[in-house]
């Protein structure tokens, strides 16, 4: 999962990195090189949002994200 979960070495340019060791750009084709099975749908990209339904939701995002930088994970 070496891409999927990040390179823990600070650099954001390969945190796409694909189980081939190449470094995708996008995220649709960066999902679609962990595709487990032929059965599982190829994703496309999706226009985004410019309003997400999660707007206003800044204080519960912070709050998750203190979980996960945590003692508990570290």
């Amino acid at each position: 999962v070496r891409g999927l979960c990040g390179t823990y070495n600070w650099n954001q340019q390969d945190e796409f990195t694909t189980p081939a060791g190449d470094v995708e750009t996008g995220i649709t084709a960066f999902a679609n090189k962990y595709r487990a099975s032929g059965e599982c749908p190829v994703l496309v990209p999706l226009p985004l949002d410019p309003s997400p339904p999660l707007t206003g939701q800044r204080d519960l995002a912070e709050a998750a994200c203190a979980i996960l930088h945590g003692s508990t994970f570290q």
